[in-house]
């Protein structure tokens, strides 16, 4: 079993950690174009790379963001095509993954970055990246048996009873 990690958005974070938690993939994926081409492009790349037995987590919808509409569709489209493939999958408040990664679940982009770094040495160009990082990493511990910080485990419990 692979673990995905999946930030929806125009620039898309992807990461997939193998089951003893090492990187296979870890990119920033975007379409150019028009929409719903574009989105339709951005959705079927994405999930391209996710297979059968992967479980994935995918941050839950940002409702402060000014694009609202197209990173709804972009996200929810990657949901229906994960759905219609039968891939499963939990969705995690972009909150939660703050607080996954050691930082408080307001924390600005920079201190959620040095969290990974610290706990992970993980670093990436991209904040995208590093949330579908951190999103991976939620993935791995709600299947397998990981050594988790008490905010992690607090998260989880949360995530997992939401399902």
């Amino acid at each position: 079993m692979r673990f995905v990690g999946i930030d929806p958005s125009l620039h898309t974070g992807l990461v997939i950690l193998s089951g003893q938690g090492k990187i296979i993939e870890a990119k920033e994926i975007s379409k150019d174009g028009s929409d719903p081409a574009r989105m339709n492009a951005l959705i079927q790349e994405v999930t391209y790379y996710v297979q059968p037995d992967d479980f994935v987590a995918i941050e839950g919808f940002g409702y402060a963001s000014q694009r609202g509409f197209l990173l709804g569709g972009i996200g929810w489209g990657m949901r229906m095509e994960l759905y219609r493939r039968g891939v499963p999958y939990i969705d995690v408040a972009p909150s939660l993954v703050k607080k996954f990664a050691g930082a408080k679940g307001n924390a600005n982009k920079e201190k959620v970055v040095l969290e990974v770094y610290k706990r992970w040495g993980f670093e990436s160009d991209s904040n995208n990246v590093i949330d579908a990082f951190v999103l991976a990493q939620i993935a791995r511990a709600a299947k397998t048996e990981t050594k988790l910080i008490q905010a992690q485990k607090e998260v989880l419990d949360k995530i997992l009873k939401l399902k």
